[in-house]
């Protein structure tokens, strides 16, 4: 069907408001003020699916705008003691918090309203914001990337428009900036499309699951940092904890794994959840609320799998483009500054004969801290991949205390996370205890506090390739993974115990973590934007 389209004129359009985004819009207009900008934001308000724990480093938001802290910027609450445990079943052994890990300087609080406020600084240079609109698709013309196309509105379940259709928009620009954040939906077209990774090595991922508490005033420690290791992992699953006290009572708990684990039977969302019965941890949270729920998948490839950033008519910044510090626990800073780097190499572009590929972005990149900071710790994230947790813990001290991030190799990410599951013949099923409703808690329950909504006869964005690998293969043969790594009970088998399961796909509860289109054995699952401001809405402090 033949669409009629409205179309819009920017010098540069950006997709997604999250801090490399809004970022490079800033640093754009204090460049190039003249210069038309918009950013284009899938929730239905700047900041709503935006989740971390988050302790920030200033360092490019100093950059960025010098005066921050006297703009009347969101509560923020200095970093003032950290802790590192190393966790068995029973105790916990306090270890040496590693110098990446040193917050002094640094600030606690809510990622989301962060993103907020940066909306507010861009819009008040003349940027302008859409939320609540999806970029679904890229426009190509000769070769060249000119624009993204809004998604539809009011598309039945079975696609065909209803009463209320509205067709998406054309952005079109000069340039465009793609800022989606880890895995990306449009970024994935323009690496396959353009070639962009075939020259990196793989990148590899982790899913970040967090929880917000109240807790009672006498048991805060404003300031206070703890992450931890070890249990309930398995020695051949990378993953760990943080915990935070901030603002006004408030605990920021969650735990990360790396998506690489092999055990088909683990459900990331379970061992979040009985992590929090350690004697370590439970004392945090006694007398508490849990408040607010969300998860997220995060890009933990590093300097190594940083893929080409530059195309014809754009560009990569962001966590799109795999810019975390995994060892630091940290990409706000560097995610920024990605951001003002790419905008600095798309304004001197638009002053000249607007080449096809802005010029100068990766060289930028390299000649800065951001580059230098990525290849020191390059390392740690491949050593636990490569030799286990206490292999990758002994490779971490040797590469932070001896060879001080200059060893005079890189290790490489074994393989794509989709093929390190095992089969489940060959694995062992995990007993969780059922949840108690006060410290632990169901996925159905998280998910409602996470106010996650969709409308209801859109399209089902969760799309199967082939709909009979669902059985034929993830059933039969790895016993049905998506529904445990996924943390929103979107994927459900029904008739698990007859001769004729089936897979049911739940997508109003999809919380936008994109693990799903990580993790699948066989690459089977992909994730597509849904009607434009669906998903999750985090409040402030997420």
């Amino acid at each position: 069907m033949s669409v009629e389209r409205e179309q819009m004129e920017f010098d540069v359009v950006v997709v997604g408001a999250g801090p490399s985004g809004l970022a490079a819009a800033i640093r754009l207009k204090q460049l190039a003020p003249d210069a038309a900008i918009c950013v284009v934001e899938k929730a239905a308000e700047v900041g709503a699916h935006i989740l971390s724990g988050v302790v920030l480093e200033p360092r490019a938001l100093d950059e960025l705008l010098p005066h921050w802290r006297e703009m009347d910027p969101p509560e923020f609450t200095p970093a003032k003691e950290d802790r590192f445990f190393y966790l068995t079943p029973v105790a916990s052994i306090r270890m040496p918090t590693p110098p990446q890990m040193h917050n002094e300087g640094n600030y606690i609080g809510s990622l989301g309203n962060l993103c907020r406020w940066l909306g507010t600084q861009a819009e008040s240079l003349g940027v302008e914001i859409y939320p609540g609109f999806a970029a679904a698709d890229l426009i190509e013309e000769d070769g060249r990337i000119v624009g993204i196309v809004t998604g539809d509105m009011g598309v039945g379940r079975d696609g065909a428009p209803t009463a209320n259709y509205a067709p998406g928009m054309e952005l079109r620009a000069a340039y465009t900036i793609f800022a989606e954040g880890c895995r990306g939906s449009l970024t994935k077209k323009l690496s396959a499309r353009f070639g962009l990774a075939k020259d990196s090595q793989t990148q590899t991922y982790g899913i970040g699951i967090k929880e917000l508490w109240e807790i009672p005033a006498e048991n805060h420690k404003p300031g206070y940092i703890a992450h931890t290791t070890g249990w309930p992992l398995k020695s051949d699953t990378y993953g760990g904890s943080w915990l935070y006290h901030w603002g006004k009572n408030l605990v920021s708990y969650g735990m990360v794994i790396g998506l690489d684990y092999k055990n088909p039977y683990l459900s990331p969302f379970e061992e979040m959840q009985r992590l929090k019965t350690h004697v370590e941890m439970r004392t945090h949270f006694e007398g508490g609320r849990r408040i607010a729920y969300g998860a997220r998948a995060l890009v933990e490839g590093g300097f190594q799998s940083i893929p080409k950033l530059t195309f014809p008519g754009g560009c990569l910044v962001g966590d799109t483009a795999g810019f975390m510090n995994v060892p630091k626990i940290k990409g706000t800073h560097t995610a920024m500054k990605s951001g003002m780097l790419a905008a600095e190499s798309v304004a001197a572009a638009l002053t000249g004969a607007r080449p096809a590929e802005p010029a100068g972005y990766r060289e930028a990149l390299d000649a800065s801290w951001l580059s230098a900071e990525l290849h020191k710790v390059r390392n740690i994230r491949p050593g636990f991949s490569n030799f286990g947790q206490l292999g990758g813990l002994i490779n971490a001290a040797l590469e932070t205390y001896i060879f001080r991030g200059k060893a005079p190799w890189t290790l490489k990410h074994p393989h794509p996370d989709n093929e390190s599951l095992r089969k489940a013949a060959d694995s062992k099923p995990i007993g969780y205890p059922k949840a108690d409703g006060k410290l632990t808690f169901d996925r159905l329950s998280s998910v409602f506090i996470s106010n996650t909504n969709h409308e209801e006869h859109q399209p089902i964005h969760l799309k199967l390739r082939d709909p009979s690998r669902a059985i034929a293969v993830n059933w039969t043969e790895y016993r049905s993974p998506e529904t445990r790594y996924c943390p929103a009970g979107v994927y459900e088998i029904v008739g698990a115990d007859t001769d004729t399961p089936s897979l049911q796909i739940n997508a109003q509860n999809c919380v936008h973590c994109k693990t799903c289109d990580i993790k699948d054995p066989t690459q089977n699952i992909d994730w597509c934007t849904p009607e434009g401001g669906g998903g999750p809405v985090y409040p402030g402090g997420m």
